[in-house]
């Protein structure tokens, strides 16, 4: 893709500058007042991006319940990508990606004692979830950061460490949907999917190239993997050991595979084949038959189909035709930890801003 974008740049380049110039018109108008920003009572923490792909918003989603679920009650809005339903939808454990989408469906299934809601129409979503619950403490707003006819009290930009902002340029040349200069709109800047033997040193080089005010925080994030889960809970969970220089199939729909492939070949096992789908890909009957073709052809016992946990949440459909190889499709799940210790000082700023708001 980098290399297509590179042969077609005369003509991206012109397409690059006109969006660039129409995105900073919008920002402008929002700037002086002349387009509305909604404000609400009820503390908004945004997590969002200015790049296209994945900046691991889900992880740092479940991160922010399970910090402030005990003290509050605690709600997630997002617009449900590729759903095939419209307007307010209030997710269920019954609901489906179709319904909702596969981020919020995982959501869902990790939390299901929290109202986890879908609406293009972030206002209306968020009127429909202080309706439904008065008492809510707070709402995140998932893949919002572009969304200026909301006014976060809070607002939190997530930086690929793979994919700065600062090397990226606007759509379609480059992956940024927004200007990188909008990164002055956010209070909390987290680098993600940071290596986690990243040195001081180099975070330094990397904050000098981010260049946040003095008003912001940055802090640096990486993935922790968990014990491998079965897609179709037909097996228990599984360790990295037990399956030690298996013969891996990994199975992914998402925008960048290349962290989890690493992790994959550095800790479980360098024998492996990928599959790799488009961003959300909604995988059809034929694709499922294709990963089995695939899986079957392999000609060793010691073999495992691994995926994501968001890909799982889109896989789950196909239980009914799994049959026995159901028991070896595994998902990994995945949770953010700070680098430097720097949890206490990121928890402390965003309980103290639900707390006084």
């Amino acid at each position: 893709m980098r290399f297509l974008r590179i042969i077609l740049s005369p003509i991206l380049l012109p397409i690059s500058l006109i969006y660039s110039f129409v995105v900073f018109t919008r920002n402008r108008l929002y700037d002086f007042g002349i387009f509305k920003s909604n404000k609400f009572d009820v503390p908004l923490i945004s997590v969002g991006n200015i790049t296209v792909g994945g900046t691991g918003k889900t992880p740092h989603i479940e991160y922010l319940i399970n910090l402030l679920k005990s003290e509050f009650k605690v709600a997630t809005l997002s617009r449900g990508y590729k759903r095939k339903t419209e307007g307010f939808v209030l997710s269920t454990k019954e609901s489906t990606v179709q319904e909702i989408g596969d981020e919020p469906r995982q959501v869902k299934q990790k939390f299901p004692e929290i109202n986890v809601a879908v609406d293009a129409d972030r206002s209306n979503g968020i009127n429909q979830l202080i309706e439904l619950n008065p008492k809510t403490g707070a709402i995140l707003l998932d893949d919002a950061f572009q969304h200026r006819k909301i006014n976060p009290g809070l607002s939190i930009l997530l930086i690929d460490y793979s994919r700065p902002i600062y090397k990226d340029f606007m759509l379609p040349l480059g992956n940024l949907r927004d200007n990188k200069l909008e990164k002055r709109r956010a209070n909390i800047i987290l680098v993600t999917k940071s290596p986690k033997n990243l040195s001081v040193g180099h975070q330094n080089k990397i904050l000098k190239k981010i260049k946040p005010a003095s008003c912001q925080k940055v802090f640096f994030t990486t993935f922790n993997y968990g014990s491998l889960r079965s897609v179709f809970n037909t097996k228990k969970a599984i360790t990295a050991q037990e399956i030690k220089d298996y013969v891996i199939l990994l199975v992914t729909g998402i925008a960048n595979p290349k962290p989890l492939k690493q992790y994959v070949i550095e800790n479980i096992s360098k024998k492996i084949q990928l599959l790799e789908y488009s961003d959300h890909y909604e995988f059809k009957k034929s694709n499922f038959q294709s990963i089995i073709e695939k899986y079957n052809s392999v000609e060793t016992n010691n073999k495992i189909i691994i995926t994501t946990e968001k890909d799982a949440m889109r896989l789950q459909k196909f239980s009914n035709i799994a049959n026995d190889l159901g028991n070896s499709f595994f998902y990994i799940p995945i949770q953010v930890e700070f680098l430097n210790n720097q949890e206490k000082n990121f928890n402390q700023q965003i309980i103290e801003y639900v707390r006084k708001n």
